[in-house]
């Protein structure tokens, strides 16, 4: 709601800042150091060192707002570097109240089921935001041949697995932990994987 009132003067305070970097650094590096940046915080999160881990939040919002200004500077925009934006965006977005109940959780299963709707959350996030790339590039499968409105890129976990992850679970609670551990991490593979297909097609 506010982010349209406040952009005009977040990218009035950047500029400067953008023109001053120029080509020293590439937006992809400050995409990345940013990412970090937001990770420590959330490690900082679980470690219980929450006056740090707010100034490492803050610090990730301030750098992640440059990458795009450095783009648009020195005329190197591009869709992969919006991609790879995005989804770190909701790496960290994911990672910090992760890291902040994992500092305060107490059974294995809660801290599962977290983990695996964090990565349910970047998973959406990297498919949906590639099908819109390819939609937008006019690359998408003719309506045809789609199994849905839109181009899905595949991942290691779609729709069979999913149900036959949760059947697995419903009906052998006692395995539920390592079932759901298992189905998170396997999900997050597929995000990586779009994201080095989205880097050998997009770019």
């Amino acid at each position: 709601m506010l982010d349209r009132l406040l952009r005009p003067l977040k990218d009035r305070l950047i500029a400067p800042v953008a023109r001053s970097l120029g080509f020293r650094f590439h937006p992809t590096t400050i995409t990345l150091i940013a990412a970090a940046v937001g990770i420590a915080a959330a490690v900082l999160a679980w470690s219980g060192l929450y006056p740090w881990a707010c100034a490492l939040w803050i610090a990730n919002r301030v750098v992640d707002g440059l990458d795009g200004a450095v783009a648009r500077e020195t005329g190197r925009q591009s869709d992969y570097g919006g991609y790879l934006d995005m989804l770190l965006d909701v790496l960290v977005y994911s990672a910090v109240p992760v890291g902040f109940a994992l500092g305060r959780a107490t059974t294995p299963l809660f801290i599962a089921v977290m983990v695996l709707l964090a990565v349910f959350y970047l998973n959406i996030t990297s498919w949906l935001y590639l099908s819109a790339l390819l939609e937008k590039r006019a690359q998408g499968a003719p309506p045809a041949r789609r199994a849905t409105s839109i181009r899905m890129p595949p991942g290691v976990v779609e729709g069979t697995e999913t149900i036959v992850a949760y059947a697995i679970m419903l009906l052998w609670p006692a395995a539920a932990v390592t079932i759901i551990w298992v189905l998170a991490a396997a999900t997050f593979s597929g995000v990586l994987q779009r994201v080095v297909w989205a880097h050998r097609h997009i770019r």
